[in-house]
């Protein structure tokens, strides 16, 4: 168990027993118990960034000794959010866009996994991740990314983690876990690697976040007993069941790309206890950060499908905090950090003012306080070494000699336009000259994955139910290996794209038949831009209207591609190494034998 230190706690003390004079008192509130339930008016006095009392009561006594006082006028009085489970790449932003983005929509503290940028560029990739999230008015916790790559010998990244690696960046100021233990197989199985790295994060006193999709029974007893007591990729009622029988903090998730929390809802609703229910987004887009929020619209949306106001703060605070072994935060109660929201309704959830260790930092919806800009060298580098592609790598060739005729393909799947769950097909497809033609197949589409860590592996293949590519996109952004993918319709689209993604550094781009359309730069890693979250999120949305033009009328067309490279998400993936078998952890060909 950890807490954040105190700077003087015979102050906070004197404080506490009106000895001294606080520097901060709200009163007017409606406050909001988390522990007990109840809702009342209360003043809270804070002192040197903690609560040291909360008076159950709107009274004036004591208020002429205080720094300075703030009238809620009535409104709810919560504390700070905290996401359980989040990746700041996935945001397109640098850590320090990402905070002008969230800290006005209520968020105080994030749980961030940085294995995105880890995949890319390694440890020095984590160190920076770190040092650019200090010195902000709000935390950004790190976890050590432990899976890099996320499945050894299915896919090829630009690092390799270790137990070593864990015991290095454990030392670092802002690390609090061992993040989301991907190869939920091999903890299953208890190979080395997954047993060391974890063995490693108990003996540097680090909290271990899960990742186990689908498991139950044996399997999902088998990876709780393996170390990791937290879960985010929980997609159907039954699953949500199943881990919070199992005694495993259930990170309900509503990110850009998957919405789990009503199937989540109507699975644990009739529990009469969920104190182990605590929520996060994993992964938002800016333009979602600041048109629809952060964790406010995690907490709104859990509102809306019917958990109380009460309960939906506490999963979205103090649910996180014991998760992550933080016993002085996420309430407002007497020796907790003074980060704290403003809140006029609970149903709509827009913080009116937003406090971060006793001091306001934002209000209505803006910032107030200062993100001082920080430049890092790393930042500038190019992290796209792929190989020279010629327009025949883009074709599909039979690994034969059979020029014409047709020949059986392992085909991906999606289940459905939206999710990231793929299924296998074993189809036959016509050959043109030694290629396949897929010309009268709207539906199907080319997939090429190019190792960019500078290796020469590639790997061409099908893919069906992606959505309606007339021209070709391709992104850098391609969890968890991040290697370049492509998927197109026409060869001479993909090049395209190959070739703007490789003069930008990296970022996501698209072409139509005849012509490139456009590029959405993100050098920072091939992952980030180094703009505004707003000029981020404007041009993020232009690319979303452009791949719509060539027929991606998917829920989120800017994200879809990112889940083809998914290794670790059932059921098939591809890599820079093949065709993947996730639950097989296996590569299997791409041409049916």
């Amino acid at each position: 168990m950890k807490k954040i230190a105190t700077q003087n706690r015979r102050e906070l003390l004197k404080a506490a027993l009106g000895e001294i004079k606080s520097d901060l008192a709200v009163k007017n509130t409606r406050y909001l118990n988390l522990f007990t339930g109840e809702e009342y008016p209360a003043t809270i006095f804070i002192h040197e960034g903690f609560v040291v009392h909360v008076e159950a009561d709107n009274l004036e006594e004591g208020l002429a000794n205080v720094g300075e006082v703030v009238d809620a006028q009535g409104a709810y009085i919560v504390p700070g959010l905290i996401d359980a489970h989040m990746h700041i790449e996935s945001s397109m932003l640098t850590p320090r866009n990402f905070a002008e983005a969230v800290i006005p929509r209520g968020t105080t503290t994030v749980i961030t996994d940085p294995h995105e940028v880890a995949n890319v560029a390694g440890e020095e990739a984590v160190r920076y991740m770190h040092d650019a999230g200090l010195d902000l008015p709000m935390r950004q916790w790190i976890n050590i990314p432990s899976s890099v790559p996320a499945v050894p010998g299915l896919e090829e990244a630009g690092a390799t983690f270790d137990e070593s690696v864990v015991d290095r960046l454990a030392n670092l100021q802002n690390v609090i876990g061992l993040a989301e233990v991907m190869d939920y197989k091999g903890v299953e199985q208890g190979t080395d690697r997954m047993m060391s790295m974890i063995e490693a994060a108990e003996r540097n006193d680090l909290y271990i976040q899960g990742h186990v999709p689908d498991e139950s029974g044996r399997l999902l007893s088998a990876y709780a007993v393996g170390g990791p007591r937290t879960d985010h990729e929980t997609r159907t009622s039954e699953e949500a069941k199943n881990k919070l029988r199992a005694g495993m903090y259930l990170d309900a998730r509503e990110s850009s790309m998957a919405k789990n929390i009503a199937a989540i809802w109507d699975g644990i609703k009739d529990f009469p206890w969920r104190d182990r229910l605590a929520l996060c987004t994993d992964d938002r887009e800016a333009s979602d950060l600041l048109e629809t929020g952060h964790m406010n619209d995690v907490v709104r949306q859990m509102i809306k499908n019917g958990l109380p106001a009460v309960e939906a703060i506490r999963a979205g605070s103090l649910h996180v905090a014991e998760e992550v072994g933080v016993t002085n935060l996420g309430a407002i109660a007497p020796g907790y950090v003074a980060d704290f929201l403003l809140v006029r309704d609970l149903e709509n959830f827009e913080p009116e003012q937003v406090y971060f260790e006793g001091k306001q930092v934002a209000a209505n919806g803006k910032m107030v306080a200062p993100i001082v800009p920080k430049e890092f060298d790393i930042e500038k580098s190019n992290t796209v070494n792929v190989l020279p592609l010629d327009l025949e790598d883009f074709q599909l060739k039979t690994p034969s000699k059979q020029q014409n005729g047709k020949i059986k393909i392992n085909v991906p799947t999606y289940i459905d336009y939206e999710g990231s769950i793929t299924e296998l097909h074993e189809e036959e497809h016509v050959i043109k000259d030694g290629v396949i033609d897929i010309s009268e197949d709207p539906d199907l589409a080319y997939v090429i994955t190019v190792n960019r860590y500078g290796k020469t592996n590639k790997t061409v293949g099908l893919i069906r139910h992606f959505g309606g590519v007339e021209g070709a996109v391709g992104s850098t952004i391609a969890h968890d290996h991040h290697n370049m993918m492509i998927v197109y319709r026409y060869p001479e689209a993909a090049k395209r794209v190959y070739e703007a993604l490789v003069t930008c550094g990296g970022g996501i781009s698209c072409s139509g038949k005849e012509k490139l359309l456009q590029t959405l730069a993100l050098p920072v890693f091939g992952l980030m831009s180094n703009k505004s979250c707003f000029d981020t999120a404007e041009e993020g949305e232009r690319m979303k209207e452009t791949l719509k033009s060539i027929g991606l009328n998917t829920l989120n067309p800017l994200l879809r591609i990112v889940t083809l490279g998914l290794t670790v998400i059932p059921k098939f993936k591809y890599s820079d190494l093949g065709l993947v078998d996730v639950l097989e952890s296996q590569l299997i060909p791409v041409f049916a034998s």
